[in-house]
């Protein structure tokens, strides 16, 4: 359990990103109160919290529905986590777990933020989605390490969410470069996580044992 619960926490962490959703929230949220902006965040945790609990419970029952392998699941999200590894590696914003310059101005128009953009896709976003997805079917059924999934899941919003709470100090304190140099690092992790899930795919598919015959 405690390996799945490092690996889900790195991967978790990776692709929501709570240091950059804690900067854009403080953006967000510069014309409103303390108590105000607590409650946005509550709103936003709570609806990302729900959203990402849904993919992981039903994940696997949509994949039997769609007919989709867990092989095939593994090299998906693997192809996925590493292009967004890429784009924290080199420090590019990623439509899979950030807002797009448009979804951006549309937000700054809306008078609460706590769905859109916040809760998806800054909090739950695709990337997130997909990841959750993915461990949890990786898990094979086991209780215990879908419950360090879920752990994992949980102390990444907690995670955020101090981030949300402290946004001005964090920024004063690590300032963008910062922030990108813990992103960079997660990125390279995430980079080595998505490849392993991409070879695990790979060698539950079948392919290599065809190939001989």
């Amino acid at each position: 359990m405690h390996e799945t619960l490092l690996v889900a926490f790195a991967t978790m962490f990776a692709t929501v990103g709570p240091l950059d959703v804690g900067i854009v929230f403080a953006t967000l949220t510069a014309g409103q109160t303390p108590r105000e902006r607590l409650g946005t965040a509550l709103r936003g945790l709570a609806i990302a919290c729900t959203i990402l609990m849904t993919f992981a419970i039903f994940g696997d029952s949509a994949l039997d529905l769609f007919g989709i392998s867990l092989p095939a699941l593994r090299i998906a999200g693997g192809i996925l986590l590493l292009l967004i590894a890429i784009d924290m590696v080199f420090a590019r914003p990623s439509g899979a777990t950030s807002t797009t310059e448009d979804e951006a101005r549309e937000a700054r128009s809306r008078p609460d933020i706590s769905v859109f953009p916040l809760a998806t896709p800054l909090l739950a976003g695709p990337g997130a989605m997909g990841a959750v997805v993915l461990l949890m079917a990786d898990t094979d059924g086991d209780w215990e390490k879908g419950a360090g999934v879920a752990i994992a899941v949980f102390a990444v919003l907690g995670v955020a969410f101090a981030a949300m709470m402290l946004a001005s100090q964090l920024q004063r304190l690590m300032g963008r470069t910062g922030v990108h140099v813990i992103a960079r690092v997660f990125g390279v992790l995430l980079a080595g996580l998505a490849v392993q899930f991409m070879l695990d795919g790979l060698a539950n598919s079948g392919l290599f044992a065809l190939g001989r015959l």
